[in-house]
């Protein structure tokens, strides 16, 4: 079998069905990650993932290359971003998707099994099996969205249920027979179209709640209320559970699939594209937030020296895609602010020269905290913030 795409879906994927006994070609188009997948090397962060994907080469079972090949099964994990653009809407980028599927044309013969497993817009299913159609070629075509949180992707790929729809009530059949050869969870089948929203409408939730906490945080900004406290109390109501508070949402769903939603639905969908605005004004409101400390600081430093602990969008993850982090200290950086950025989880960043954690505790006037990965919580636990100026956005001095 093939899957095209080896990110961050993709990989661990192709591992997870190497290790269930099936015969599994990685397709890239970046010739360093077909490389180093070859080598049983992986190129992104997540726990477990590099001695699964070494076992799964040496078995002979998975190996990459840059094309696609002769298969009966085909899975499709690739990006689908948006187009920036004037509208307040941005649209849905199929770019990649659709050239994946154009790259499988070659080889099918009829009769394959092709899944989509990139989140997309409703319809995205029907129009790449209308490409296969156009070249005359019959395969069976169905949708099956991933639903992971990275940092637990091994798992999560075998334990959640999946929701899979196909075109026909054939494709469903063999689709869902398929996940159940290697996945325990449940394995529901319904139509692509519902299945395609059905994902989307899981992010847009997620995005919804967020929102509401990140707005309450703005609020008690100004109304100059302890907002880590102010949730403590009410999540004691037994029908409450708001979420912590944090400085935007990023990565490559929460932050992208619910436009999805609002460009194809654009007069029904107000809730949902007020939460969006919110979470992005929430990235805003950290940038004058911090530069007001800065003004502060001027006042009485010359040249104040400010250190930003983070740049993935979610905590002990190298994931940066949207991070909401890397606005913050980008913003800053063009303002002429002296930084100290540091991110843990990767080697180097083409923009920001990183540091290490111990500097920036040791030099920094001001230490800003945007993600709460496990080494700055430690940190504040063992009392090595106690005598800087800190601004939390995350909540990782609040775990204790």
């Amino acid at each position: 079998m093939c899957v095209i795409g080896l990110g961050y879906i993709g990989l661990p994927t192709a591992g997870i069905l190497a290790a269930a006994g099936y015969s599994v070609v990685g397709v890239d188009v970046d010739s360093k990650v077909v490389d180093l997948v070859n080598k049983g090397c992986i190129h992104i962060v997540e726990p477990g993932l590099e001695k699964l994907i070494q076992e799964s080469v040496k078995s002979g079972r998975l190996s990459a290359s840059v094309t696609p090949q002769l298969a009966d099964v085909y899975l499709i994990c690739v990006p689908t971003p948006f187009i920036e653009s004037c509208s307040s809407i941005p649209q849905p980028n199929l770019d990649y998707v659709l050239a994946a599927a154009s790259s499988l044309i070659p080889f099918l013969k009829g009769g394959e099994l092709v899944i989509l497993e990139s989140t997309s817009p409703v319809g995205t299913t029907e129009k790449v099996y209308e490409l296969f159609r156009s070249q005359e070629i019959s395969i069976h075509m169905a949708y099956c969205p991933e639903r992971v949180l990275p940092g637990n992707i091994l798992h999560e790929l075998i334990f959640n249920d999946r929701i899979v729809g196909g075109l026909t009530p054939e494709s469903t059949t063999l689709a869902s027979e398929f996940y159940k050869s290697f996945i325990k969870g449940a394995v529901i089948g319904t139509s692509s179209n519902t299945a395609e929203m059905c994902k989307l409408t899981e992010n847009a939730f997620r995005d919804l709640n967020i929102a509401f906490a990140n707005e309450l945080s703005m609020i008690c900004g100004e109304l100059r209320v302890d907002v880590n406290e102010l949730i403590s109390l009410a999540n004691h109501h037994p029908r409450v559970n708001i979420l912590q508070p944090g400085p935007g949402v990023g990565g490559h769903c929460i932050a992208v699939d619910p436009w999805f939603i609002v460009a194809r639905s654009p007069q029904r969908s107000r809730l949902i594209k007020a939460a969006r605005e919110v979470n992005n004004q929430k990235v805003e409101w950290v940038i004058t937030e911090v530069e007001k400390k800065i003004s502060d600081l001027s006042a009485i430093e010359k040249r104040p020296l400010i250190a930003c602990l983070g740049l993935a969008f979610k905590p002990n993850i190298d994931d940066l895609r949207e991070s909401p982090a890397v606005s913050v200290v980008r913003a800053l950086k063009e303002n002429n602010i002296d930084l100290i950025v540091v991110e843990p989880n990767i080697e180097s960043h083409p923009e920001f020269s990183l540091a290490q954690l111990d500097r920036a505790l040791r030099d920094a006037d001001l230490i800003v905290v945007l993600v709460a990965h496990r080494e700055f919580v430690e940190a504040a636990i063992a009392g090595k913030f106690d005598r800087r100026a800190v601004v939390d956005y995350c909540g990782a001095t609040n775990f204790f």
